[in-house]
């Protein structure tokens, strides 16, 4: 099922996760154990990661250095084919732009439309650890409505090659992400809202939000998209803060505030389970002011926190 045909047959706010790819060379049980013990709370869909290939420099024996490319977390259709497979549950497969050409863009949603994997979340991705600006993949996509168009044209059965422009029509749900507190390379939120607007317009179903921790900040947010008249749904995204160090790893990664109220409760803690527990109770109560406000989802970035979410899902679901 689509993640807006369960948004449109909701009678209540619904549940969702995000889970992250294992690092190259580790198992898949690592997803299972977190999964596996959230499974019960009946999750109508599970977003899966996709990260982009990273380079480093190796040294030749003749003092020359080779440009190596590694992808640190592969597997993300795997894993959502896995998961479908064993929870019996809807998964969304993350394409990025960075990385990636558009051909294997289309290699890769082709191999997700032949699992019957058909929600997708669509994002341009950050810049690589080594580039200070984002930098479009040769042949790659730079804005992450282009990729949406890629997706829509495959949707009507327009491939890349010439030959195959009336070819098989695909079936994918398409997401994109919203920043209630602009995207840091927008110069305001006015400015970004045009720029999420030019998303939907391409053709996306629904927005996911980037974590926040003030839930005005979202209600916020999404009047100003219905002034701007983005009239799809909005699912709101959050994370628990779970060690103290986050207060300040959060807001420098991904650009965000924390309440002067939450740092101030982090900094009085004495212990590492004082913050924990502390972090866990502001999300819980994020989530139930959510839910009373009508959000249509709540969409946890879990990072393999299952203790910390347990708690919280048991408390809100």
């Amino acid at each position: 099922m689509k993640v807006t045909e369960h948004l449109a047959k909701a009678e209540k706010t619904l549940l969702s996760l995000e889970i992250l790819p294992p690092l190259k060379g580790k198992s898949i049980s690592g997803i299972y154990d977190v999964l596996d013990h959230l499974i019960e709370f009946n999750p109508s869909f599970i977003n899966v990661t996709y990260h982009r290939s990273e380079y480093i420099y190796k040294k030749r024996g003749d003092d020359r250095f080779d440009k190596v490319f590694i992808r640190k977390r592969p597997g993300t259709v795997g894993i959502c084919a896995a998961i479908q497979f064993k929870y019996k549950i809807d998964a969304v497969a993350h394409i990025i732009c960075g990385g990636f050409t558009k051909e294997e863009t289309e290699d890769a949603l082709i191999d997700l439309s032949y699992l019957s994997i058909d929600n997708v979340l669509l994002l341009r991705g950050d810049a690589s650890k080594n580039e200070r600006d984002f930098i479009a993949e040769p042949g790659g996509h730079k804005y992450a409505s282009e990729l949406v168009k890629q997706v829509v044209n495959m949707n009507n059965g327009i491939y890349l090659e010439e030959d195959s422009i009336q070819g098989y029509k695909t079936d994918f749900n398409i997401g994109v992400a919203g920043y209630p507190e602009k995207h840091f390379e927008s110069p305001n939120l006015k400015s970004d809202l045009r720029f999420l607007k030019q998303k939907v317009e391409a053709g996306a179903d629904y927005i996911v939000t980037q974590m926040f921790y003030d839930n005005q900040q979202y209600f916020d947010f999404v009047k100003k998209c219905r002034e701007e008249g983005i009239n799809i749904p909005i699912i709101p995204g959050i994370k628990p803060i779970t060690a103290a160090s986050q207060i300040h790893s959060i807001p420098r990664t991904f650009h965000v505030d924390i309440p002067e109220a939450l740092s101030d409760e982090i900094d009085n803690c004495k212990t590492p389970e004082a913050v924990k527990a502390a972090g866990v109770k502001w999300c819980i109560q994020q989530s139930q002011e959510l839910v009373e406000a009508g959000a249509p989802c709540i969409h946890y970035y879990t990072m393999g926190n299952v203790d910390a979410m347990r708690t919280i899902v048991d408390e809100v679901f």
